[in-house]
């Protein structure tokens, strides 16, 4: 197997994989990194959301040859201790019931605010439609997001 430099949450990584390895399995079984989910397994729904140079990607689509030198941020590189402010709103406003989609959500949402960081509703909720939660917690995740710009707002 060729190895590869990964840079995920601003540690380098040294990897041993196939190029075509989709980027979630490389996190999950190579990095033992469990936050991203396998959802779908084709770019639909969401679950294995992760931000490439602060942008979100489907991990499940996206190749190890892909990433290159670019910034993996998963959902345990957010915080190091669950206090990012989407973490701390999810958790206030109570949103996950399952929680199975949550981390695709929240990195999804961590990308809406850095580019816009006081989102309308319409605003969030076309940013968000391509995050899909089967437990319908759509509303609760709106609330979450406007409280994490109050929180970002005050930080």
């Amino acid at each position: 197997m060729p190895s590869t430099q990964l840079n995920v949450n601003h540690t380098l990584h040294t990897v041993s994989a196939d190029p075509d390895t989709p980027l979630l399995w490389v996190l999950r079984d190579i990095l033992n990194m469990k936050g991203t989910k396998y959802g779908c397994g084709i770019g639909f729904c969401g679950a294995c959301t992760v931000l490439i140079d602060g942008q979100p990607v489907r991990s499940c689509q996206t190749p190890l040859r892909d990433v290159g030198s670019q910034s993996v941020t998963t959902i345990e590189g957010l915080s190091k201790d669950g206090t990012h402010p989407l973490q701390i709103a999810w958790q206030q406003v109570d949103v996950a019931q399952c929680g199975y989609c949550q981390a695709g959500q929240i990195m999804t949402a961590s990308a809406l605010l850095a580019a816009n960081p006081h989102p309308s509703d319409a605003e969030i909720d076309d940013h968000m439609s391509y995050n899909i939660c089967r437990c319908g917690t759509y509303t609760r995740i709106r609330q979450a997001i406007h409280q994490a710009a109050q929180l970002n707002h005050k930080s």
